[in-house]
């Protein structure tokens, strides 16, 4: 695999393609920036049904989210006097309305009722109007608090709807972050039917997903739900209604891969969110990184910076007053071009802006006439936007360089590569030893651990029990739920090899066969000598690992893609008269294939037999179209887990290969941003097939067991509006 990111080690810009825009040739997809105007609408429609002046109680948790719907200046225009966090502590309102924003956890709705906030009031005859908005709707579990504390008439409830909200123009988020935790740790099951409704309200948007597959108990639950619910939808024979929008919905559970968010993410945008973290799409960064350079004569920074002294950017980043940036496509055009790309090409591609723009400033020189004058000027504004975010992300991935070179980061990447490559197992483990006892960061050590179980069928039953002692006398004996957190079902990810007899079946059925599956799914690309085997396959997000929950999309949406690298692959590539832009081929281009129609999991049924948890493939009860064929019918097969599919027409499956569908792709407990770029990779190499990616929430290793742990999430974690 290949070697730790460098800002040297970049592989020549001109291999590297373009990932993240819309070729010119396709009919673009579905609008999901309709999704942020209906969360907007929805809160003002909250707002404006209590009358006049407010005070808003927001839930610290629900900030993020909604400053990607809406600003502070829209909810002053609606009513809102001022804004408190929702906390222990006196409340002093000087509204007769105040309203309560949260989510309906026990935690926040207890919190208004202690006796310093409406209790106080009612004792000091203070005369106030109390509503509780909950999100994303009304839970009967509230009403019984509010009832057992006597205090159930006195305050209006209501809900507001906030479901997907756009991160980009192909990620849309319930922007959940404790969903992984509550479905596969406090066992709550909440998030699979707030999801079910979302993608309802998806298919309301842009039409129904005529098939629906998946992987994972808990993708069965969800599609369950979802299938109910669909019964209810207009169907394929309302005309109203565009049937092949979309192609199919394909959901991933969590579980099914846990080793991809364990891994260290090398990809731009996933190396920030694991050094400085994103969140809710904004980091915090010192002033200094964000201070952009003024004059539009000052030269850009020729990519990075080699001479940093290692910890220097950890100095910065701990010494210098923050500030947020929101880090999106949207509002920063370089970023769409550097998010997804591998961090070893991140200095190349900074270089060759740099010089571009150096030469378009040149040009002023050489404007003789005044329409070459104006032409420029009309320029200028555009040519500084530039320079701005080129300076920021050069600072940033300075800043971002020398934490990469650090001896913990450097030696936990190699045990990963190690541990997947099945190199030496028992090393591995003694290396993660050597870390615990030089007191390496907490979650790192979690990881490995966890990485080397699942890689590893488990890990020796006296060794485990040794580096847990380690691991409690080193970093507290508070972390003992969390270590039987991950040792317990449904999780099972830091198990004993061999496991404990008598067995329960949880335990022996989560055991997972990565060593067959890095074989069936061509999980490691070992011969990187050659850059266009590994940067045309989606390996090269990892630096030569392939994640499975992306292998599992290309099952059904890439098939080719599995066994062998499409866009090397000379027998797919068409001709040049069958190119959608009629260019010939070259070598170092990412071609585009025809994108096969979605036929389930057909020719991997043995892969997905082998991953514990369900399989997945049906379609809703209420898309049957008339010409279905034995529509209702269930077929199991002949491996343990169950399967639902209905047999259908396979005209009906093979639509036309000229019109662009939509394949949804929704991970149940989140997924990561590599995930994201690795799934944009396969885009880029289909034709005819776009992808659109839901999730419950934006994850990464270091945010799952912060999260499981119950420790704070590390600075550049909380966002606020």
């Amino acid at each position: 695999m290949a070697a730790p990111p460098t800002a040297s080690s970049s592989k020549d810009e001109q291999r590297i393609p373009h990932l993240s825009r819309l070729e010119q040739d396709e009919e673009p997809g579905p609008d999901v920036s309709v999704l942020k105007e209906i969360g907007r609408k929805a809160l003002i429609d909250s707002l404006n049904s209590v009358n006049g002046a407010k005070t808003l109680v927001l839930d610290n948790s629900i900030a993020g989210p909604l400053g990607l719907v809406t600003d502070v200046s829209l909810l002053k225009y609606h009513g809102v006097d001022k804004m408190f966090w929702l906390e222990s502590g006196p409340l002093t309102s000087t509204t007769t309305n105040v309203v309560y924003l949260c989510r309906p956890l026990i935690r926040n709705i207890k919190i208004p009722l202690r006796a310093d906030q409406i209790k106080r009031h009612a004792k000091e005859s203070q005369k106030h109007i109390y509503t509780l908005i909950l999100i994303p709707r009304v839970s009967t579990l509230v009403n019984r608090i509010l009832e057992e504390e006597g205090v159930l008439g006195e305050i209006n409830i209501s809900s507001y709807n906030l479901q997907f909200i756009p991160l980009a123009e192909d990620v849309v988020s319930l922007e959940n972050d404790n969903a992984f935790k509550e479905i596969w740790v406090d066992g709550d099951e909440t998030s699979i039917y707030d999801s079910a409704q979302a993608l309802v309200t998806l298919q309301k948007l842009f039409g129904p997903f005529p098939r629906v597959l998946g992987k994972g108990n808990f993708a069965l639950r969800l599609s369950q739900l979802l299938d109910k619910e669909s019964a209810l939808l207009p169907t394929s024979n309302d005309p109203s209604i565009a049937f092949d929008k979309f192609d199919s919905l394909i959901i991933l559970d969590r579980r099914i891969d846990m080793i991809t968010p364990l891994l260290t993410q090398l990809t731009y945008e996933g190396l920030v969110d694991e050094l400085v973290g994103i969140k809710n799409s904004y980091v915090e960064l010192p002033q200094s990184v964000l201070a952009p350079q003024t004059g539009p004569g000052a030269q850009p920074t020729a990519g990075l910076s080699t001479s940093t002294a290692p910890g220097s950017a950890a100095g910065l980043i701990n010494r210098d007053k923050k500030k947020k940036h929101n880090l999106s496509a949207s509002a920063d055009p370089l970023f769409e071009e550097l998010r997804d790309l591998n961090f070893s090409a991140v200095g190349k591609k900074l270089n060759k802006v740099a010089h571009r723009l150096d030469e378009d400033y040149k040009r002023r020189h050489q404007a003789e006439t005044v329409a070459q004058l104006k032409d420029f000027v009309g320029k200028l504004g555009g040519l500084q936007n530039e320079h701005q975010s080129l300076g920021l992300h050069t600072r940033l991935s300075e800043m971002l360089v020398p934490l990469t070179r650090t001896t913990e980061f450097n030696r936990s990447l190699e045990i990963q590569q190690n541990l997947l490559a099945s190199y030496d197992v028992a090393n591995q483990i003694t290396s993660i030893e050597d870390m615990i006892a030089q007191g390496a960061d907490m979650q790192v050590i979690v990881r490995l651990l966890c990485l080397a179980s699942i890689t590893s069928g488990g890990i020796k039953t006296k060794i485990l029990e040794r580096i847990k002692r380690d691991f409690l006398q080193t970093y507290g004996y508070n972390l003992i739920p969390l270590l039987l957190s991950l040792a317990a079902p449904p999780l099972c990810i830091l198990q004993p090899n061999p496991l404990h007899s008598p067995t329960p079946y949880e335990f022996a059925a989560s055991k997972y066969p990565f060593a067959s599956l890095r074989k069936s799914l061509r999980l490691l690309i070992d011969d990187i000598d050659n850059v266009d085997d590994l940067e045309n396959d989606i390996s090269y997000v990892y630096s030569g690992y392939a994640p499975i929950s992306i292998r599992l999309v290309q099952c059904v949406a890439q098939k080719g893609g599995v066994l062998s690298n499409p866009a090397l692959n000379r027998a797919n590539i068409p001709t040049e008269g069958e190119r959608a832009d009629g260019a010939a081929d070259t070598r170092n281009e990412s071609v585009k294939v025809q994108a096969h129609p979605v036929v389930g999991w057909k020719g991997f049924e043995d892969v997905l037999a082998s991953i514990p948890g369900e399989t997945v493939d049906f379609v809703p009860k209420g898309l049957v179209p008339a010409n279905m064929v034995n529509p209702g019918s269930i077929v199991r097969s002949t491996y343990p887990e169950r399967v639902l599919f209905w047999w259908a027409d396979p005209g009906i499956l093979a639509s036309s290969r000229e019109q662009t569908k939509t394949t949804t792709i929704f991970f149940l407990g989140g997924c990561t941003y590599t995930e994201i770029a690795a799934i944009r990779w396969v885009a880029k190499q289909n034709r005819g097939r776009r992808f659109l990616i839901a999730t419950t929430g934006i994850i990464s290793g270091r945010s799952v067991v912060e999260r499981i742990a119950g420790v704070s999430p590390g600075s550049g974690r909380d966002a606020s509006i």
